[in-house]
């Protein structure tokens, strides 16, 4: 900045006739009006073309891009809250089933005075194979739906990061991708 005033204030001093600094610089410079205001219309021109071609676009592909993670966001919040109602779901399955075979086997006691000790045990066999399908029918629903999320979430965060990093996934990128984001959500 310093260099710029010495170098005014020597063109300054260069014309000691003129009264007007102004006009001293001008003439040191070289400064002609119309090649100063073409350059202006030029760079005014140029500002607008890039504005209109360039600025423009990769905004509103940056808008969409940011409307696009937000979907994700969403989606996986939606996920999850399914999830949760998931294993709601399950533990009032296995509690009814817990129930259902806490009264069946009440019964069995009951009838057992009247009913021979085969059909005790049958009554029990019977609860306990109720129990044992209400859990694998609800670890299955489990697993199913932790697949589900697991697979949508790996998609998500593979479409994301594609998006985000602008190029194309291979197959091991994903794979890595995934095996990361799930270690970090499971983790």
């Amino acid at each position: 900045m310093l260099d710029y005033i010495n170098v005014l204030a020597v063109a300054a001093e260069a014309a000691p006739g003129s009264a007007n600094p102004l006009e001293s610089i001008i003439k040191t410079f070289h400064v002609e009006g119309w090649l100063l205001g073409a350059q202006i219309v030029n760079i005014v021109i140029v500002l607008l073309v890039l504005k209109k071609f360039a600025f423009g676009p990769i905004l509103a592909m940056l808008e969409e891009r940011r409307a696009r993670i937000v979907a994700g966001e969403e989606k996986i919040k939606l996920i999850e809250r399914q999830l949760a109602d998931s294993v709601e779901t399950t533990a009032a399955a296995i509690s009814k089933a817990n129930d259902e075979a806490v009264r069946m086997v009440t019964e069995a006691k009951q009838g057992a005075a009247s009913f021979t000790e085969q059909k005790a045990q049958e009554a029990i066999a019977s609860a306990q194979q109720i129990l044992a399908k209400a859990e694998a029918a609800a670890k299955a629903d489990r697993d199913r739906l932790v697949a589900d999320l697991k697979s949508e979430f790996g998609r998500l965060v593979a479409l994301t990061t594609s998006q985000v990093t602008g190029k194309v996934l291979t197959a091991d990128d994903q794979k890595r991708i995934n095996e990361d984001a799930l270690a970090k959500v499971e983790g």
